[in-house]
């Protein structure tokens, strides 16, 4: 056997005909409208908005979604996403998915607590690729302290008036709509609600943050909210309940994540098997250096493990037993096989690693955001120890 991105990828009993169909049809769009150009677009610092409508021809932004709407629901589980997860992570361009995926995360409440108004106006031109939805929940004053948030919402008549600021939020430059928490209470989770927010609504202003570490494509911003008018029909659940709203959607975050991490490890894996079998060194290939040897072992040791558990976690989620504090560990357990896959891969291609245009550099820079977005290590941490009542 050799160790490739396929070839690493263990057997999974779980996959039928289907989700092989799935990723042999998904593989053929990436590498035709995305694998050729992901240079371009990683230097140019955005993604063509053209790719949004062709993503939705092809099928990928209405997945799993209500076909009322404009999605594909039948016949689709949580196997199909991970394999989205895969092969655009296969890409090596993380700024990818969390842009023109971006409605990932910001869709799923409104579909599971907006009204049926807000969701027939928002859903369908969203998976149409019309339009754009982002998930606005970080603050400058505070990340994952959801509980904490400042931006507030007061509620005047028909409308909430709301006041404050909303930063590292992915999609954001391009978003239509905002899914943003909110305060309209006391302090603690019972004063957060969630509104969605037009994104041109007189108040609504933005800035790019085109610094980036990493995710050079991603579309990140900073939003403004100056006694921006919203309806309050755009409320999801009800007042108060937006903690509930925001945690619903954790899970599918951070295994989305999971799997990107995973398998952004395996392409490290590939990249440095075959320069190991290719490059010589002192008379001989570098993969019949012990040392070298024991750095593949170990990446593929590792990443078998975060394969077992990702596979675990999805059938317990799919069965309804999803244990939280598991998926949280999960999330440390790829954000630190992905970390050092791209170390020790680094460290086999030497100084053809560290330049600009292949996979295991970019994947290399982009380790710390995988690392601390969607709940940092530390969190994720605490948070399961939480979970298991220490």
């Amino acid at each position: 056997m050799s160790l490739d991105f396929d070839s690493a990828r263990m057997h999974n009993p779980d996959l039928n005909e289907e989700h092989d169909a799935w990723r042999e049809q998904l593989r053929r769009f990436i590498d035709k409208e995305i694998v050729p150009n992901v240079d371009t677009w990683d230097e140019q610092g955005f993604l063509p908005a053209e790719l949004w409508g062709k993503a939705a021809a092809f099928g990928l932004l209405g997945l799993g979604y209500p076909a009322e709407y404009g999605g594909t629901e039948e016949g689709i589980d949580l196997w199909h996403r991970n394999i989205v997860s895969e092969e655009l992570s296969r890409t090596s361009l993380g700024g990818l998915p969390s842009t023109l995926l971006s409605h990932g995360i910001g869709l799923p409440p409104v579909v599971a607590f907006g009204s049926e108004a807000l969701k027939a106006e928002v859903i369908p031109p969203i998976l149409a690729g019309e339009k754009r939805i982002a998930l606005a929940i970080t603050e400058p004053s505070g990340g994952s302290d959801v509980a904490n948030l400042q931006t507030t919402a007061r509620r005047e008549g028909d409308y909430y008036i709301v006041n404050g600021s909303k930063t590292f939020i992915s999609g954001g430059m391009g978003a239509n709509w905002f899914t943003t928490g909110v305060r309209t209470g006391g302090n603690g989770m019972g004063g957060v609600s969630v509104l969605v927010i037009p994104a041109d609504a007189e108040g609504v202003s933005r800035t790019p943050l085109d610094k980036k570490q990493g995710w050079w494509c991603s579309d990140t911003a900073t939003i403004y909210f100056d006694n921006v008018k919203v309806p309050a029909v755009n409320l999801l659940a009800e007042e108060g309940h937006g903690f509930i709203v925001i945690a619903n959607n954790f899970n599918g975050e951070r295994m989305g994540m999971c799997v990107m991490m995973e398998a952004s490890a395996r392409v490290c894996l590939e990249e440095a098997v075959a320069w190991a079998q290719e490059r010589k060194t002192f008379g001989k290939r570098l993969a019949d250096h012990q040392v070298i040897r024991h750095k593949i072992a170990e990446m593929k040791q590792q990443i078998n493990a975060c394969q077992a558990m990702i596979n675990h976690c999805t059938r317990e989620i799919i069965a309804g037993r999803a244990v939280f504090g598991d998926i949280a560990l999960l999330k440390v357990q790829c954000s630190q096989t992905m970390e050092f896959c791209a170390r020790e891969a680094m460290q086999i291609l030497g100084g053809i690693g560290y330049m600009r245009g292949n996979r295991v550099e970019r994947i290399y820079r982009e380790v710390r955001v995988n690392a601390i977005g969607g709940g940092s290590e530390e969190i994720m941490r605490d948070l399961a120890a939480r979970q298991y009542q220490l």
